[in-house]
């Protein structure tokens, strides 16, 4: 009789829309006993801002800069960066003329620079504020077992006293000429000369011990911790710095196939300059700091609407009316839970307005941590990601079910398992068991055009700027939108 029962269970479902009147379709089939409902109903759900704290900042992009808005005050981003070397990285040998092997003109190099790079439109804010940062040399390694959060203390990692560089620069740089600027082959960029010192280092050590360059941690520990690139002059801007590289430049001749010095017209030696390049990768670690205005915390304690705000700043806090359900439908099966949450249209008077995030996660509060720390993917158990609707302002759930079931039996298993001893008060708060955050997300997903699938790859915080204004709070009581099978006495 079961197999019956789902069976007309599903064919209400795919022809018939779930509201009370459908009651009676496909009763007929059913013995007396056996006859079910098919209805809807919604449960009150309550929000409120919360304050994110430092998050969890695995990326390869370095955020660098200052930018103040009118509603939220400033946030200020810098970041510390290891450099990778390819493996046994070597220079190569002087020139020996008379075996004719080598190819460096001298034992010693030109000069050693730092670009940061960043893509066309890679930044937020004013193109033309002028901005002023600074780099430091790490004294101190960044463990690879350490989780890097966005409130790491750079002084504990570099000396005052360890300037490589400094410099002023635009987001646009108006010394390239605009037909550059618009050319396939130009990557925007901040160019810095290093101190000699550090070149020469570099080339050293690498001449004297080869084995500092047998691998990228060897190069981290021996020869350069890290750089730390920080904002200090400058509100208005914030760049997303895609590519840290080092170069050290040095000066080789120019051979032909028998290893001979081509001449060039003037009858003299052919020389070129290369270089060998060290720079940020997902191999070894980029951590990003972040620090927020106090206005943040009075946009957390306004009670009739609620925020999320990137990077590093709000979420909004859900609590899930699951007693209500486990209680009320606890003889019924829940076919679907849809929830929506609708941000308040974006306040553009300023010029450089942030938008609203474009992919938000759902996650159970007590995952959230857990789930970007170990890189993991939605699940669509506990854990959902939907795309911004700019047409209505709103962020769609379509179906949080099995999230709904995970917590009920989470609960039930729990109390069965505590006996005489059980809680429930003490156990929800410590679970935060009907509690979901809001959180601003990048996703990095492959789509592959024959199937018309999206496979995610990863998903991360969002450190760009954003913000949305959601209806909820005290104000505006949102609601969550059951569908479920009744059987009838």
């Amino acid at each position: 009789m079961k197999t019956r029962l789902i069976w007309v269970l599903l064919s209400a479902i795919c022809f018939f829309s779930c509201d009370d009147n459908t009651g009676s379709i496909g009763m007929g089939m059913l013995e007396e006993n056996e006859k079910i409902t098919v209805k809807t109903t919604t449960y009150p759900v309550t929000t409120q801002s919360v304050i994110s704290g430092p998050v969890f900042a695995k990326t390869n992009i370095g955020y660098l800069g200052r930018f103040s808005d009118p509603e939220f005050g400033y946030y200020e981003a810098g970041f510390l960066a290891q450099l990778n070397c390819t493996d046994s990285l070597q220079f190569p040998a002087v020139y020996n003329r008379e075996t004719k092997t080598g190819h460096m003109t001298g034992d010693s190099i030109l000069y050693a620079e730092l670009i940061l790079f960043y893509d066309k439109g890679g930044y937020f804010g004013d193109s033309l504020n002028t901005s002023h940062l600074s780099v430091y040399e790490l004294n101190k390694t960044l463990e690879k077992k350490e989780s890097h959060y966005t409130d790491i203390d750079p002084t504990q990692y570099f000396n005052p006293n360890d300037l490589l560089a400094e410099k002023a620069y635009t987001a646009v740089d108006l010394s390239v000429s605009e037909s550059d600027r618009n050319s396939s082959s130009y990557s925007p960029h901040v160019r810095l000369r290093l101190p000699e010192e550090l070149g020469n280092r570099i080339y050293r050590t690498n001449r004297e011990h080869p084995e500092y360059y047998y691998h990228s941690d060897d190069f981290i520990e021996n020869v350069l911790k890290g750089i730390y690139v920080k904002n200090d002059l400058g509100d208005g801007t914030v760049l997303y710095i895609s590519e840290i590289d080092i170069r050290v430049y040095f000066p080789c001749f120019q051979l032909d196939s028998l290893g001979n010095i081509v001449k060039n017209s003037a009858n003299r030696d052919s020389i070129y300059i290369t270089n060998k390049s060290f720079i940020s990768t997902k191999e070894v670690i980029q951590a990003n700091q972040f620090t927020n205005s106090e206005l943040l915390e009075e946009r957390a304690k306004e009670t009739d609407h609620t925020y999320i705000k990137s990077p590093a700043g709000l979420f909004t806090q859900v609590t899930l009316p699951i007693q209500d359900i486990a209680d009320e439908l606890k003889n019924d099966t829940l076919n679907y839970v849809n929830i929506t949450f609708t941000n308040y249209a974006q306040n553009n008077t300023n010029q450089f307005s942030m938008s609203a995030p474009y992919e938000l996660l759902l996650i159970r509060e007590k995952e959230y941590k857990e789930f970007f720390e170990e890189n993991k993917l939605p699940d669509d158990i506990t854990s959902f990601v939907v795309r911004h609707s700019s047409s209505t302002n709103e962020y769609t759930y379509s179906n949080i079910t099995r999230l709904v079931n995970t917590c009920i039996s989470e609960k039930e298993a729990a109390k069965k398992a505590a006996g005489s001893s059980w809680n429930e008060a003490a156990w929800e708060e410590e679970n935060k068991w009907d509690k979901v955050l809001l959180i601003p997300v990048k996703i990095t997903s492959e789509y592959n055009s024959s199937t018309g699938y999206e496979t995610f790859i990863s998903v991360h915080h969002n450190l760009q700027p954003t913000y949305a204004k959601m209806k909820g709070g005290e104000k505006d009581i949102l609601t969550l939108e059951v569908g479920y099978t009744h059987f009838l006495e």
